[in-house]
């Protein structure tokens, strides 16, 4: 009878040790999802639509030769991906990104990307596919204002050329022996679009190859990895590139210089003629501007290879949001009106209080160490902080990091069991030892 229960045991105890073996082998790594969690698929409807990575580092091919590099100039290889997505790690996802249990986005936005976020805040609100990149169009002169501001004395005068005047596209009238304050020629190219304008100003920041040296600078020190501008006025050359989170940051920074606050919100102006040509009155070309209450301004954009990309401001109930919109068409929904959608349906989701899914960042992230890499010196080793319900993505951790409990309760009952068995062993041991030294 002892033997039997001894055999019980020992059996018990080898079924949990397997038991235990396949848990360990079994647990995943990074890719369970924990209990109570969905996927994104689940939660925020199946990406059918999501393309892989390498189709959305570099804009959609072009329609045109505008951006065929010089004779014996290599195209410019695409813009290095982050290992993290800048912005949270929502901001890595594609398709429509929204906090969860919110109502869908308005049905009229027809634009390849988008997003929607708090101006003073850096909130993102929600968004579709943030970091995909696309081709920014005039929106890129968000970035050239940046660095006119804060670079050129806005009282100095800069003489028109030819060369101005001769750029492609939208023209303010700059033309050869005019007479341009830059802060008039920063209006009429915020207000009315001005290729030539935007020309101006790049031969004042030293010419065309210097004024883009600037401009990508400022654009990589503020953390806006997916933007490249190949022409200071958005017109479409090799390597042009940006996404919606990066237009609503550029836009966001911009936003904080007066300069471009009031500009954008400028309706109308005198703009001086040259030589023979009269001047004439100005006018904002962005139709939002007096009719969407509470518009702040913005910036609209085309190009044969963009398409319409747009980006414009708002204030409501104390909140200031920005909405993006690019790659889109103007038919059926005009990108301004998909503009005007969206800031209202930030507004909402604001009301609500539903929280962000990203935020807008103040610098380019700092590069993290590689694990096991020594800290610069000066510096101490942190830890990240832990996301609430996000699975880590670390490929050593332990697969007790998933199993969690259940094993530990499983190991505590074959230690127990083995104990018992010890011990059951050793009182048989003992009571055979005082029946051997009793018997005469």
């Amino acid at each position: 009878m002892r033997f039997t229960a001894r055999r019980s045991a020992i059996a018990l105890l080898f079924s949990l040790s397997a038991l235990l073996i396949a848990a360990l082998i079994a647990a995943p790594g990074g890719s369970a999802q924990p209990q109570g969690e969905r996927s994104t698929a689940e939660t925020h409807g199946v990406l059918d639509d999501c393309p892989p990575r390498e189709a959305r580092e570099t804009p959609p091919p072009p329609v045109d030769t505008s951006e065929v590099p010089k004779p014996g100039t290599p195209p410019p290889a695409p813009l290095p991906v982050p290992d993290e997505p800048v912005g949270g790690n929502r901001m890595g996802e594609c398709g429509v990104v929204r906090p969860e249990g919110t109502t869908p986005p308005p049905g009229e936005l027809t634009s390849a990307a988008w997003m929607v976020a708090d101006v003073d805040t850096g909130q993102i609100l929600a968004a579709r596919d943030p970091h995909t990149r696309h081709r920014p169009a005039s929106v890129i002169k968000t970035l050239l204002a940046i660095v006119a501001i804060r670079e050129l004395n806005p009282r100095m005068v800069i003489s028109g050329t030819q060369e101005d005047a001769n750029q492609e596209g939208t023209k303010v009238g700059v033309g050869p022996g005019g007479q341009y304050p830059v802060h008039l020629l920063l209006q009429a190219m915020v207000m009315r679009s001005g290729n030539d304008a935007a020309h101006a100003l790049a031969r004042a920041l030293g010419g065309v190859p210097a004024a883009l040296e600037k401009m990508n600078s400022l654009a990589k020190a503020l953390g806006a990895t997916d933007t490249r501008a190949a022409t200071p006025s958005g017109l479409d050359g090799p390597g042009m590139s940006t996404s919606a989170y990066d237009v609503a940051l550029l836009f966001r920074t911009a936003m904080r210089h007066h300069e471009f606050a009031e500009a954008v919100a400028t309706k109308a102006l005198d703009f001086p003629g040259y030589a023979a040509k009269p001047g004439y009155k100005l006018f904002n070309d962005n139709k939002l501007l007096g009719k969407y209450t509470g518009f702040l301004g913005g910036k609209t954009g085309f190009t044969d290879d963009a398409r319409h990309t747009y980006v414009g401001a708002a204030t409501r109930d104390g909140r200031r949001l920005v909405a993006v919109v690019l790659r889109t068409e103007s038919k059926p929904v005009h990108p301004s009106e998909q503009a005007a959608e969206l800031l209202s349906y930030g507004f909402t989701l604001a009301r609500q209080g539903s929280g962000s899914v990203g935020q807008l960042v103040e610098r380019a992230p700092q590069p993290q160490p590689k694990p096991g890499s020594p800290p610069p010196v000066g510096e101490t080793t942190s830890q990240a902080p832990v996301v609430v319900g996000e699975a880590s993505n670390d490929p050593n951790r332990s697969a007790f990091g998933n199993m969690g409990v259940p094993l530990f309760v499983i190991a505590g009952f074959v230690v127990a069991i083995a104990v018992a068995l010890w011990l059951r062993r050793q009182k048989a041991k003992r009571a055979r030892l005082a029946r051997q030294s009793a018997t005469p």
